[in-house]
């Protein structure tokens, strides 16, 4: 059964209103409830009928939605759940719910091949999984990496149609440097993830700003405004600017050179399977390891990447490059010198 939009937006909001029991809801409360619903979300004020909610409550205590809510009506004039547990959003899916997310994950398989549709991998198994949890009712089989208390990340939708919409943005920030907090105008480029965590690309308004990343999770308040107009990107290929970048960190300016390194036989195999860049070449081999090439900028996230082999890697060049690693692993040795 087709369903108008104004519909689905008054069995949401009567779903909300009978939520929240520390109000009795009556057949006028849930009308006025969903007049500003449809006036805030549609622009739609020419209120809603008795007849119309009346009919909207039928309509979701029965099958025909798959709902079968659990609404009834309390002293013959108060509107409630009977399971205070319930509510539509909550609701199995039903089979035929089931067969159009399953000729969904058949379709996006067809595109699993294609460069320009990897991302569609990840999204593709996640979906697959749903399917099969809810069909078996049994434990999810894959579990993808996640962090529920990630900051920052209720911020990306409002960065994204800015971005799209080419409005500037007030942000409050601090960086773990930072004593305080700094409150700017910011035109944004691009959203970027790394590891998990979210950063966006972009220019401060700041007298002679140069191009910048900023971490979601230190932003303290961010909002569109017109004080300032958006300054487009006119310097950058956004395309390709992280082509040579192993992370997010990148200098105005900077330019990749080739990294040179040598790995043990044990952990060469996995630079095989799983490359540090795209740009990993082999360049040689002997009985007790492999050496690659990498060209990219070097970064604090490079520096991470390379220490985490610990004493199964050695790098050969640059030699900048080698000093750094050198250092930090004297550094990380005294700690435990000290302790000793």
């Amino acid at each position: 059964m087709p369903i108008n939009r104004n519909a689905l937006i008054r069995y949401r909001t009567i779903d909300q209103c009978l939520q929240n029991r520390y109000k009795k809801w009556t057949l006028d409360a849930l009308i006025d409830a969903c007049a500003d619903a449809l006036y805030e979300y549609q622009g739609i004020n020419t209120g809603v009928s008795r007849r119309t909610i009346q009919a909207d409550i039928e309509m979701m205590r029965s099958n025909k939605l798959g709902y079968e809510a659990p609404l009834i009506v309390v002293d013959k004039k108060y509107y409630t759940y009977a399971d205070k547990n319930f509510s539509i959003t909550n609701i199995p899916l039903n089979q035929q719910d089931m067969q159009v997310l399953g000729e969904a994950a058949t379709l996006l398989k067809q595109f699993k091949g294609f460069s320009d549709f990897t991302g569609l991998n990840e999204m593709v198994s996640k979906l697959e999984d749903k399917i099969y949890t809810q069909k078996t009712q049994s434990a999810p089989v894959i579990d993808f990496e996640k962090n529920d208390n990630l900051k920052g990340l209720e911020h990306i939708e409002g960065i994204r149609k800015a971005i799209v919409g080419q409005s500037t943005l007030c942000v409050t920030y601090q960086s773990f440097k930072a004593r305080q907090a700094n409150t700017f105008c910011f035109s944004a480029y691009m959203l970027k993830e790394y590891r998990n965590r979210w950063f966006v690309l972009g220019r401060s308004h700041q007298r002679n700003a140069q191009l910048q990343n900023l971490a979601l999770d230190r932003i303290q308040a961010i909002g569109e405004t017109t004080i300032e107009a958006y300054r487009p990107n006119t310097t950058i290929d956004l395309a390709k600017y992280y082509s040579d970048v192993i992370g997010v960190t990148k200098g105005a300016g900077q330019r990749d050179v080739e990294v040179v390194f040598w790995i043990d036989n044990d952990n060469a195999p996995y630079l095989i399977t799983k490359p540090l860049h795209a740009s990993q070449k082999l360049l040689s081999s002997d009985t007790g390891g492999m050496i690659f090439s990498i060209r990219v900028v070097l970064n604090f996230e490079l520096e991470r990447e390379l220490l985490g082999f610990g004493p199964k890697i050695k790098v050969l060049g640059p030699r900048l490059l080698r000093k750094n690693i050198k250092q930090q692993l004297a550094e990380a040795l005294a700690h435990y010198d000290n302790l000793l």
